[in-house]
């Protein structure tokens, strides 16, 4: 009796802990991002478990929103699509703003997509995004996360 009591207690909690982890992030501060005369509300993942889900799981995502990654350090930051369901372009920026490398990611698949140097934010977009807005590799962001610190 009580193994079985055990055994419906611990399937019903794998099963809250799994509909829990499908629930997409919602509640990340928000940063105001520039690109040229573009504006970009970008959710901020910045701690591993918030980098981790990123935009898992979403289902929709307004066009001038998009979620930047921040990472303590530069690196060669590589991004795949899990569990991921709406198309995606990671631009790879470095600390000044510069956009390094841009990739379009496709939904749920595991493909690897790295920047082409260190860097410590990765910009996620709604594909296309940058494109219709004819930003390119090379060009500069604006914004708080990109002003040196002193």
């Amino acid at each position: 009796m009580f193994q079985r009591l055990f055994a419906l207690l611990a399937l019903s909690t794998s099963l809250l802990g799994f509909a829990q982890a499908q629930t997409p992030q919602s509640d990340l501060p928000r940063v105001r991002i520039t690109a040229g005369m573009y504006q970009i509300d970008a959710q901020v993942a910045q701690t591993p478990q918030q980098r981790e889900i990123g935009l898992m799981f979403r289902k929709e995502m307004p066009q001038s929103e998009g979620m930047v990654f921040v990472f303590e350090q530069p690196a060669t930051q590589c991004f795949w699509m899990r569990n991921t369901l709406l198309p995606l372009t990671a631009a790879f920026v470095a600390d000044d703003g510069r956009i390094v490398n841009l990739a379009d990611m496709q939904p749920m698949t595991e493909d690897s997509h790295c920047s082409r140097e260190p860097v410590r934010f990765v910009l996620e977009m709604n594909q296309g995004w940058f494109a219709r807005k004819n930003i390119k590799e090379g060009t500069k962001l604006g914004g708080e996360l990109f002003k040196p610190t002193r």
